[in-house]
């Protein structure tokens, strides 16, 4: 048989060929079904192991991993409250002051509130979080003086960030839109596009633009997942972060303090630049935490260290209470005749546009500030549920909001609560498992019957996205920071 018709299909290899190719085959085919059975475990299913060992150590600021983590869970759920097209007006009713157009509901209660619709506040927890960490490295070398390393941590941070930050939408969005195409799915928004070809163009002028942090103009939101508006003004944070420790590295500390604090000031009475100041704050708070364990701090707050435990606990309250600030319009005249607001409503500054962020500040970098100084409260963020969705949490901000517009939208229908839009394009969801709406607004029969199933899964969802988008971003934008350094002195050219 002419030669260059070979190798022959493997049917035809001799038995020696056959015997040392099936183990390498069943090893590779192994090796793919373990990876799949990793990366698709739910967490769950390995607490049991894990809880043989001794618990492992938390770092200082594990507390803030599962703020961050309960934070998500509260955009999660604010986006659930307000989906369903429910009997009421449920955002103008949860996203306003208790007692709003006379109507009262145990979920529109001072502090309760915001454990339903409490996702603007999670938003502003989060940047004082972004704040805080993003700070922490670079001030300890600053007070270590270790200016070169201080060099090093910047440009590299600073090198990562956008691709820490855009690469998971990218590759979340375009996943979410290619499923229309793929799988025929509807959704209710954004309007989808006739071919694929349309909507992969549509998808990446809306990405591209979204994405430059420096633009001036345009849509705020990209429709492709909505809670994402908040990502691109978590990079510009992250570079006013950058550019004040930067700026201030050589300061001294009353210097540095005090230039924050006037940053902190201009960003919110000055300029609408709500985002910078919770940001600066979240940096303040972690150099003032860097002094008092070195016993540092200026004299004035050194004397008020006895009463800390007293301000805590009020700091808790008001933050609870601010965060339940009116923001279902911008509308001031809404803010001022809402119950409990109105000596609070004169005191939001001429330059912020959308009155809650100024409240917000303060309900957070409050937040922020009372958790390690309160045991308890502490405690509660350093559990090992809290800890897992501070994990996640990144990717269940990005995934929950498809899944919603999905499942969540014909599980919703399906119960009762359904559009017009849905009669017309999934009629067979409609009503297809009617369940009670009665019940506490927020809490009722058909809600909880719905989370029984989107929360675990969308949980499970997050972990999966984690490992096989999050994980690898980070490595890669590491990687790829490693592989553009030139080489050090005495090494050959690359």
């Amino acid at each position: 048989m002419n030669s260059r018709y070979s190798p022959l299909p493997s049917i035809f290899s001799s038995d020696s060929e056959k015997q040392s190719q099936n183990p390498q085959i069943t090893t590779y085919i192994f090796s793919i079904i373990q990876y799949l059975a990793d990366v698709l475990r739910p967490a769950i299913t390995t607490r049991s192991r894990s809880n043989s060992n001794p618990r492992k150590q938390l770092r200082g600021t594990a507390y803030l991993d599962g703020l961050r983590g309960f934070a998500a869970l509260l955009v999660y759920w604010m986006h659930h409250q307000l989906w369903p097209l429910r009997e009421v007006p449920t955002n103008r009713l949860l996203e306003n002051a208790y007692g709003y157009d006379g109507k009262h509901y145990f979920a529109a209660l001072p502090f309760i509130r915001t454990f339903f619709t409490g996702g603007h506040f999670a938003v502003s927890v989060f940047f004082i979080i972004s704040g805080y960490v993003l700070s922490l490295k670079p001030l300890t070398l600053i007070y270590a003086q270790d200016f070169s390393k201080l060099n090093e941590n910047l440009s590299s941070a600073l090198f990562r960030r956008w691709i820490r930050l855009h690469v998971p939408i990218i590759l979340v969005s375009f996943g979410y839109m290619a499923s229309w195409h793929i799988f025929g799915i509807w959704v209710l928004s954004p309007k989808q596009q006739g071919s694929f070809r349309e909507e992969f163009w549509n998808w990446y002028i809306e990405f591209k633009n979204f994405s430059f942090v420096f633009r001036t103009g345009g849509e705020a939101w990209f429709t492709y997942n909505f809670p994402t508006w908040s990502i691109p003004v978590e990079f510009r944070g992250s570079i006013i972060i950058y550019s004040t420790l930067l700026a201030f590295s050589r300061a001294s500390r009353n210097a540095r303090l005090w230039g924050s604090m006037g940053l902190i000031f201009y960003f919110l009475y000055i300029v609408d630049g709500w985002f910078g100041s919770m940001f600066l704050a979240g940096m303040m708070l972690c150099e003032l935490d860097i002094l008092a364990r070195n016993d540092n701090l200026p004299l004035w707050i050194k004397r008020l260290e006895k009463y800390k435990t007293q301000f805590a606990y009020f700091a808790l309250l008001a933050a609870f209470y601010l965060s339940g600030v009116p923001s279902h319009v911008r509308d001031e005249e809404t803010l001022t005749k809402a119950p409990g607001w109105y000596y609070l409503s004169f005191l939001k500054p001429q330059a912020v546009f959308d009155q809650k962020w100024f409240y917000l500040f303060f309900a957070s970098i409050f937040l922020v500030w009372c958790i390690p100084r309160i045991s308890w409260l502490r405690a509660f963020f350093e559990t090992s549920f809290n800890q897992y969705l501070g994990k996640i949490s990144f990717m269940l901000y990005l995934v929950h909001g498809p899944i919603l517009w999905t499942l969540g939208d014909r599980m919703y229908c399906a119960v009762g609560w359904y559009k017009e839009a849905n009669e017309q394009h999934v009629p067979g969801w409609v009503n297809a498992f009617p369940v009670s709406h009665g019940g506490p607004l927020g809490l009722e029969p058909a809600f909880l019957v719905c989370q029984a199933v989107l929360l675990p899964l969308t949980l499970w969802v997050a972990e999966v996205t984690m490992r096989i988008v999050d994980d690898p971003t980070v490595k890669f934008s590491g990687w790829l920071y490693r592989a553009i350094l030139a080489p050090s002195p005495g090494q050959p050219l690359g």
